[in-house]
């Protein structure tokens, strides 16, 4: 049996309903990750754009972080995402 590898999707519909694509990603090196920058990368890995091992080793994420992330979309939607807000969609 071969390994099948899914071919990897040019582009994706981004949290605002544009095209996203890789070079639309926040850099790899953001430090201040606010709604859209989250939302964007849940998007991408998702869609497939990004597999979640790839946008974790891009973004220093762990996978508990990205999938808070995710979690947290689905649940409030980008709301969720806002940092003062953490504590009180959290627990």
């Amino acid at each position: 049996m071969t390994d099948q590898v899914r071919p990897r999707v040019r582009y994706v519909i981004g949290p605002d309903g544009s095209p996203l694509t890789i070079a639309d990603l926040p850099p790899g090196n953001t430090q201040r990750w606010v709604i859209r920058r989250k939302a964007e990368v849940v998007a991408a890995v998702r869609g497939g754009l990004l597999s979640l091992e790839e946008a974790c080793r891009r973004y220093t994420l762990t996978v508990d972080e990205f999938l808070s992330w995710q979690a947290l979309i689905d649940r409030h939607g980008l709301a969720g995402l806002r940092a003062t807000r953490i504590q009180e969609y959290r627990g």
